[in-house]
């Protein structure tokens, strides 16, 4: 078919030259020439269409059920609220969440819920702190009693093992045929 036409062909008037050797020049090969046969890639042809109209575009319409509402913004059933936070340490909690645009508001709230807590909460949060250092203190000198342990272990092992290699070290002296 179309797609198996050659866009070269070997030229019919080419001739092998006298003095060729195939042994030492390799397999000769005739010179390729274009094809007339060959028309190029296959195109598909193309017609104008006569109902074309332009490039679409979607029509605009008024939407009949469309209400303004300048106050979109404001919810006035909203009860949760989602908050998405990374951290590396665990243990942050969070309460009494207001959200508002008024400064003196946000500032009387915070009076009346977080500052009468905050010096309490501070103390509870210096005793917790205190406890754990301690607890990590004791920790640390019971691993350090381990280790002082491990370490004489070692050392006993170490003169235990030059003890033989001097032991060896005689033997070796003294060899036997």
């Amino acid at each position: 078919g179309y797609d198996d036409i050659p866009k070269e062909v070997t030229d019919p008037d080419a001739k092998k030259p006298e003095d060729w050797d195939d042994e030492e020049d390799g397999e000769w090969t005739a010179p390729t020439i274009p094809n007339p046969e060959y028309k190029g890639p296959w195109k598909q042809k193309k017609i104008k269409n006569p109902n074309y109209q332009g490039k679409w575009k979607a029509p605009m319409i008024a939407n009949p059920d469309f209400k303004d509402d300048p106050y979109i913004y404001a919810f006035d059933s909203l009860k949760y609220i989602g908050i998405e936070l990374w951290q590396v340490k665990s243990g942050t909690l969070f309460d009494n969440i207001l959200i508002t645009d008024d400064a003196a508001l946000a500032k009387t709230f915070a009076e009346e819920t977080w500052a009468k807590h905050k010096d309490a909460e501070k103390a509870a949060f210096d005793e917790a702190e205190k406890k754990k250092e301690e607890e990590d203190a004791s920790k640390a000198g019971e691993d350090d009693d381990d280790l002082d342990d491990e370490d004489a272990d070692d050392e006993d092992k170490d003169d235990k093992a030059e003890s033989d290699a001097e032991d060896h070290s005689d033997d070796e002296k003294h060899d036997e045929l």
